[in-house]
């Protein structure tokens, strides 16, 4: 056995996304000996598709369901973060509140601390700009969108944002699980966790699969942040939660159209989600959403659009992403999730609006891609399967988007950062479950 793994420890932490860094972190700090199991690499990110396709293709983290519709998520050390457009969306307090949790303490202290706030101008595209000036010319509210990005340290013209910052300009929870260890805490990646262990009714460890041998970790306290797909599959494994779990997974899709004089030396190199506009009561969001010439392609090629594949470099993109009815089903070994009438409506409705902004910015040949999607949540929910102190046992806690009680239809990051970091606080004061 890993002479790691048999250390004592105070808690042990199952995933290294927002919830999970933001959690362990917490207690590190406070003295606790905390074990952090990753299922993916913890390998530095450098900026790659290669990369990439290791972390969110099917089989490596992402799903595809029965109507081919994909559903993406990171498998890597920082978990979804390290891939997403660092893109920071307020917390929905009062969401939070009919359970009684109050996040904005948390909030206001995450706030202090780390690089959010909306790009300067030298670091909004061109493609970013023209949907910008279009949208305003059309009617919308369309602004900066808050960013989880260190300017001093970003690249103009740089498209790396989604494959995987290499430059250290953008924020992820690779930071704080860094932090943690620099507390104290023992990382190890590549190690997939396969159930937690109960001993008289509550946590004593888990079991984990790492260098091809099934091993245990112990200690009295296991806080899962797996994620949506993954903590209800935990549960259901240790015999804590259901077979089934239903879900929210924020459906998106892309419109795109081309500008002929954009010119053949910018465009398609740039931040995306730089700024957007958000239609609450109508469950929709839109953002600018330049992508890097391959993602650009495949889009183009599954919209059946093989004559757009040239045009990555004037081609204008507008994100519309919905908030979807909770449904489908994570099972055992399977993830399916399809569009009900009413979320195919609000996305037929925020495709009319990114194609009316297109029309304003003057692009022609315009086309809408097959939806997919990148938020899973909801799938152990408070209030259902965990409790407002996120506890879905004795010693068993869940800190990930599962645990967000409704859906949202926003990026979940820093409202995970704020549950962690009220999670963490909450069980250091307990000393019943941290020793």
């Amino acid at each position: 056995m890993d002479s790691l793994i048999e250390r004592p420890y105070d808690a042990i932490v199952v995933g290294t996304g927002p919830g999970g860094a933001s959690t362990a972190r917490e207690l590190a700090r406070a003295g606790a000996r905390v074990l952090i199991l990753e299922q993916g690499s913890a390998a530095p990110l450098k900026g790659t598709l290669g990369q990439m396709a290791t972390m969110a293709l099917p089989g490596k983290g992402a799903w595809l369901h029965r109507d081919a519709s994909l559903l993406v998520s990171g498998t890597a050390l920082g978990g979804s973060s390290a891939l997403n457009f660092a893109t920071a969306a307020a917390p929905p307090l009062p969401l939070f509140a009919a359970h009684g949790i109050d996040l904005a303490p948390a909030l206001d202290a995450l706030r202090a601390e780390l690089p959010l706030a909306p790009l300067p101008d030298s670091l909004v595209g061109p493609m970013a700009a023209r949907i910008m000036g279009a949208a305003r010319g059309a009617g919308f509210d369309w602004q900066k969108l808050d960013k989880m990005i260190r300017p001093q340290a970003c690249r103009s013209g740089c498209w790396r944002c989604v494959y995987g910052c290499p430059y250290g300009a953008k924020w992820s929870a690779r930071d704080f699980v860094d932090e943690a260890c620099g507390h104290g805490a023992v990382l190890l990646d590549r190690s997939r966790v396969l159930r937690v262990l109960m001993e008289d009714g509550r946590a004593a460890g888990v079991e984990l699969l790492r260098a091809g041998s099934v091993q245990v970790a112990h200690a009295p306290l296991v806080v899962l942040a797996g994620g949506g797909i993954g903590s209800p599959r935990l549960l259901h494994a240790s015999g804590l939660g259901p077979r089934l779990a239903p879900f929210f997974s924020d459906p998106v899709v892309a419109v795109m159209g081309s500008i002929g004089d954009m010119g053949e030396d910018i465009g398609g190199a740039e931040v995306p989600m730089a700024a957007g506009a958000s239609f609450h009561e109508d469950g929709i969001t839109l953002a600018d959403l330049t992508l890097p010439r391959p993602m650009f392609q495949a889009f183009a090629l599954q919209a059946g659009r093989i004559d757009r594949l040239g045009a990555h470099r004037h081609t204008l993109s507008i994100m519309v992403k919905i908030r979807d009815e909770v449904g489908g089903a994570v099972g055992p070994r399977w993830v399916d999730k399809r569009l009900t009438p009413g979320d195919r409506a609000r996305l037929a409705k925020g495709i009319v609006m990114a194609r009316a902004i297109l029309q304003q910015a003057g692009a022609r040949r315009v086309f809408a891609t097959h939806h997919f999607a990148a938020h899973p949540g909801g799938s152990v929910p408070i209030g259902g399967s965990v409790d407002s102190d996120l506890r879905a046992a004795p010693g068993v806690y869940v800190c990930d988007a599962s645990v967000i009680p409704g859906a949202w239809g926003l990026p979940p990051t820093l409202t995970l950062l704020c549950l962690g970091k009220r999670l963490g606080q909450s069980l250091i004061r307990n000393t019943a479950d941290v020793q």
